[in-house]
């Protein structure tokens, strides 16, 4: 009975979580409709998620767009279709590989400094103090980086996309001497709207979630007594990011079978 017991225990704690979780996230956007929105915060965070995490994402998009170009034309010379090369890393990259790359970009940078960040202002009780200050921290804190996420990612998606193409360019016809003619029309007449609405849409969901997981799990680090201090912080980052991960690649599968 008493393993019975822990199961049952810590399925119902992780589903009460998990419900804690959701009105949290619903707590962030309901702050948005309240007074003196902090402006200055907001800033500091697009710069810190999008403006820093700029050179880790342009150096990642090239490689890749490399990479995919010298694998798509290793296969496409063996088909006699090396004209598709533009199109095939261009749809690749848009609709699936710039995405997921610049979120895992994000989940490295910004997901673990974040939960690191807001796990050591609660254990400081910080958060505490803004309380009794009267600061909602939910506007101050939380909702900043939110609403800076949603920004920054998509925006950071379309760098690596169009930076990624430019590799697979220089793969494609400066190494591989393919017709650059051919590349870039490949491009023009493959790469639709729809295509590019599913990367958008991609981003936002996973914008959402790689600064949701981080929050939540640093601002509900007091919870878990067994794990306090800087042990506490150092577990709600592993599983922040490890977490933040695997819920990114759950939805890509969906945001797919919902827009193909």
């Amino acid at each position: 009975m008493n393993i019975v017991e822990k199961v049952g225990q810590s399925s119902i704690s992780r589903i009460a979580f998990i419900g804690l979780s959701f009105t949290f996230l619903l707590r962030i956007f309901y702050s948005l409709f309240s007074k003196n929105f902090p402006f200055r915060e907001f800033v500091q965070q697009i710069i810190f998620i999008g403006s820093r995490s700029l050179l880790v994402v342009l150096v990642a998009s090239f490689f890749t767009g490399m990479v995919v170009a010298l694998q798509f034309y290793d296969t496409l010379v063996r088909f006699g279709s090396v004209d598709l090369l533009g199109s095939a890393v261009a749809l690749s990259l848009i609709r699936e590989l710039g995405p997921v790359m610049t979120a895992l970009m994000i989940i490295a940078r910004v997901s673990s400094a974040t939960t690191a960040e807001i796990g050591i202002m609660r254990n400081e009780q910080q958060l505490d103090a803004l309380k009794c200050m009267a600061i909602d921290s939910y506007q101050y804190v939380l909702l900043p980086r939110v609403l800076a996420a949603l920004v920054s990612v998509p925006i950071l998606t379309a760098i690596f996309d169009m930076v990624g193409i430019a590799g697979g360019y220089f793969v494609g016809v400066v190494i591989q001497g393919e017709s650059p003619g051919a590349y870039v029309q490949g491009i023009f007449d493959t790469v639709n709207a729809k295509d590019v609405l599913m990367g958008q849409v991609k981003s936002l969901v996973f914008a959402l979630i790689v600064i949701w997981i981080p929050l939540v799990f640093g601002y509900y680090l007091h919870l878990d007594r067994k794990n306090s201090g800087a042990k506490g912080v150092s577990n709600a980052t592993t599983n922040a990011v490890v977490i933040s991960a695997i819920l990114m690649l759950v939805f890509d599968y969906i945001v797919s079978s919902l827009m193909l």
